[in-house]
């Protein structure tokens, strides 16, 4: 159904987005579950506890995709959440606590610049600003799209998620690296989802310029200062990474100008994006204030100017330790290897801990990586991660 030609393409706040939630609703119905769809359109699909009192638990994901990304990144976390409520509702099995899979909208923020859109909606979270926010192949806005997808924006109708009525919530995904292919694991136990700080839509700009009739002294090459900025950011990164301290840091984007730049000129703007990621919020700032410093030089050196643009980014997250030390004993008494690690991608769970709810993310390792056609996940993994996530949600489905 998504099938782009070399990959996987569901955008958020899609047709593609809306048929998969369409599958998964149909699929439950079958099953007896309860279905419901809030009004930003994310999916709840609930297997009624005894004690529809008591907060409940829920895991999930999402099943947008970055452009000709691959076919199991949120999606294995919906289905392995799905299987296990199926299997429960086939077995007759009724949990103590209502059990609930919601199947976010809008996780990717390649479509728009907002993260945990769908998670974030769910709890009531977003601005106005946000809901202005235009996607990246249509130009349109996130309120228009989200209308299109059957949302309802009225302020009076909009019923937040109360992250007191949730007892915990775990999410399973694919890993997006290549740490427990190397450790030789299964499942990793995440300890902490990253933080980010973003400069999406940056420039240096110079001046344009004939190559040959320039000499350097009198050029403001982008490119040049560009490059220098590069190699400063990566030596500055080593250097954290010598004294201890956690972070990534990417040039995702850089570009001349197409259709001006050419062989014979000297180029007068790049565009860029940096996106920076770690679990110390202090040492954003810290970067920040280096990036600022490194900029005012190279513009003095080169003759150019950067253009920033607007600063975005996430909090970081804490995973529950007591939810943790359950994973892991439950996949060794599974004799399945487990390590504990931290995410460096954003996820929805990020969203559920910063409200307070006690919240872990459990890794399936996979095999090329994230956010391309080739995601590789091997389906004897999937089962093994998929029984975890079983044992971990009855167990704490049946907490008193």
């Amino acid at each position: 159904m998504s099938e782009d030609g070399r990959g996987v393409t569901r955008p958020s706040y899609s047709p593609e987005e809306d048929a998969a939630h369409g599958i998964l609703k149909r699929i439950a119905g079958l099953h007896g579950l309860e279905v419901y769809r809030d009004w930003a359109a994310n999916l709840f699909i609930t297997l009624p506890g005894v004690d529809r009192t008591l907060p409940a638990v829920m895991t999930g994901s999402h099943v947008d995709t970055v452009p000709v990304g691959g076919n199991y990144d949120g999606a294995a976390g919906v289905v392995a959440g799905l299987s296990v409520l199926c299997r429960w509702a086939a077995c007759g099995y009724r949990p103590l606590r209502d059990t609930t899979l919601i199947v976010t909208r809008a996780e990717e923020s390649v479509w728009f610049p907002v993260s945990y859109i769908g998670s974030r909606t769910a709890f009531n979270l977003l601005s106005d600003d946000d809901l202005r926010a235009e996607r990246s192949d249509t130009g349109r806005s996130l309120r228009a799209h989200m209308r299109e997808s059957g949302a309802d924006l009225t302020l009076d109708r909009r019923k937040p998620l109360d992250a007191q009525a949730i007892a915990n919530f775990v999410e399973l995904h694919i890993e997006q690296g290549p740490v427990l292919i190397e450790e030789d694991a299964v499942i990793g136990v995440v300890s902490a989802i990253c933080g980010s700080m973003r400069y999406r839509h940056a420039s240096v700009i110079g001046r344009y310029a004939h190559s040959g009739a320039t000499p350097r002294s009198f050029r403001a090459d982008a490119v040049v200062a560009m490059s220098e900025f590069v190699v400063a950011m990566t030596q500055y990164w080593e250097e954290l990474e010598s004294a201890g301290k956690a972070i990534t840091l990417t040039f995702g984007v850089c570009s001349t100008e197409n259709g001006i730049a050419n062989f014979s000129a000297v180029a007068g703007n790049v565009s860029f994006a940096l996106d920076v990621r770690g679990v110390d919020i202090g040492l954003f700032e810290e970067v920040e204030q280096h990036l600022r410093s490194v900029v005012t030089t190279i513009e003095a050196r080169h003759n150019v100017r950067f253009d920033l643009g607007a600063r975005t980014g996430s909090m970081p997250a804490i995973m529950d330790a007591g939810l943790q030390d359950k994973a892991l004993r439950l996949s060794r008494s599974r004799h399945i290897p487990a390590i504990t690690m931290v995410s460096g991608a954003g996820h929805d769970a990020a969203t559920f801990a910063g409200q307070g709810v006690p919240t872990l993310m459990l890794f399936v390792r996979n095999a090329n990586g994230s956010h391309n056609p080739d995601e590789s996940l091997d389906m004897q993994d999937f089962a093994r991660a998929a029984t975890v996530l079983d044992e971990l949600l009855e167990c704490c489905a049946e907490e008193i």
